[in-house]
């Protein structure tokens, strides 16, 4: 059976709306760095790149929950509205007793949470005063995720696209004015992000007049077996954004201890970047991911693997746009995080962006990858994978190569993980394919 011309075309829309919505929701970060090393400094940009990995928690549950919820959503969307409809009501319950959670736990807990992310005596106070706000935040960034996931699901990726886009315009414009007019610093900078899924929200319910709509809340039931089922779902996911949480904290320590905050300041630079190409090829998943788990719900096999290479190969030419970008405005890029013109900062970030930034060839195709498997319900698989290549392999490279070869060994370490993972990752998709389609 061939696949629908239609298909060819209604993917493209999601993942162009897809790709825009995941900028946004990095394009934040990206601004907090940028407005953090010009008002703030080197020190104020380690801070930064210290609380980064609470970031990927945020995101990574409000992920979990929102990928593995919408896929139940997809699958029954046609034959079973009602569970469709049910299951959005229970996982964002549970999403806000989570948030609710971590919330108070971390306000508790704050000060031996940085000394374990790696802040010393010069990055510990403004490492505090970013996290502690961004901490009162945390319901509504896991929640704003879990949101964005279902509409997208429910025929509304245009809407996703300008709520994500939105939050990112208004954090760039009250970073600057609370950074520099009221002079309020890493202040200023946490609370324009935590401003921000409140932006996206608030346009998001917009879509209680989309025509197609299905979503909506129903009478909570207090049956957890579909929320337990869209966390099994959407682990995989989780452990894809946390890699680069982990990757980010392993990466501090090591680099704190071979070079020192300037270096951890540089790696601060890359870090912010990787998360936006990350955020790219995420955009290119998730647009896959609901046209994938329909067809499949509907086994219309053809549909699925069309789906699948149309997503590898945008994924892949985003990769070598990237590439060739970061190379040719280099040193201009780095100029921007460097208002200071730190020289130490130069040397470090120069020397790591072409090296780590090779990733993006392999680590383009690995994400498209997971969630596909996700996608035709196999978290098992996803979950092998996810584990394989944002902890195992990524954490011995990283620790072996630096040994070896120092902080070039670290740079290095990330496309070395991208590669291996993207031979496993490969023969399992290829596998399922067959399988569909036998």
């Amino acid at each position: 059976m061939s696949s629908s011309p239609s298909i060819k075309k209604e993917l493209t829309g999601y993942i162009v709306r897809d790709v825009f919505s995941s900028l946004g929701l990095s394009i934040y970060i990206l601004a907090d760095t940028y407005f953090i090393a010009f008002a703030v400094g080197p020190i104020g940009l380690a801070a930064l790149n210290i609380d980064l990995p609470i970031f990927n928690l945020f995101n990574g549950l409000g992920l979990m929950l929102g990928i593995g919820g919408a896929t139940i959503f997809s699958i029954n969307k046609v034959r079973h509205p009602e569970k469709s409809q049910q299951i959005f009501t229970e996982v964002l319950t549970f999403a806000i007793l989570l948030g609710l959670i971590i919330m108070i736990s971390g306000l508790i807990f704050i000060r031996p949470l940085l000394h374990l992310l790696g802040a010393n005596h010069e990055t510990m106070a403004p490492a505090l005063t970013y996290l502690r706000i961004i901490l009162i935040g945390s319901p509504l960034f896991i929640i704003n995720n879990l949101v964005l996931s279902f509409i997208r699901n429910d025929s509304n990726p245009h809407l996703t696209m300008i709520a994500t886009l939105s939050q990112s315009l208004f954090v760039i414009v009250f970073d600057y004015i609370l950074m520099f007019p009221l002079h309020m610093g890493m202040l200023g900078a946490a609370l324009a992000t935590i401003c921000s899924p409140l932006v996206s929200l608030l346009i998001l319910t917009r879509h209680r007049h989309h025509p197609e709509r299905l979503l909506t809340l129903k009478k909570l039931d207090l049956n957890l077996k579909p929320t337990f089922t869209a966390i099994h779902l959407g682990f995989p996911s989780f452990l894809t954004e946390m890699s680069t949480g982990v990757s980010i904290f392993v990466f501090n320590l090591v680099i704190l201890h071979l070079a020192g905050n300037y270096a951890v300041a540089a790696y601060g630079i890359i870090a912010n970047i990787l998360i936006v190409g990350i955020s790219l090829f995420n955009g290119v998943a998730v647009g896959v991911q609901p046209i994938v788990s329909r067809e499949f719900g509907k086994r219309h096999f053809a549909n699925v693997r069309t789906s699948l290479r149309i997503g590898l190969a945008s994924a892949f030419g985003i990769a070598v746009c990237l590439y060739l970008v970061l190379i040719l405005f280099k040193q201009p890029i780095i100029a921007l995080f460097n208002h200071e013109q730190n020289q130490l900062l130069v040397k470090y970030a120069s020397a790591g962006i072409p090296l780590i930034f090779i990733s993006f060839f392999f680590s383009s195709l690995n994400i498209v990858n997971n969630l596909f498997m996700t996608a035709i319900a196999q978290p098992r698989l996803s979950f092998f994978v996810a584990i394989m290549r944002g902890y195992i392999v990524l954490i011995s490279s990283v620790l072996i190569l630096a040994s070896l070869f120092g902080l070039t060994g670290v740079w290095f370490s990330v496309p070395l993980t991208e590669v291996l993972i993207l031979i496993v990752g490969g023969l399992i998709s290829h596998s399922l394919l067959n399988d569909l389609t036998a």
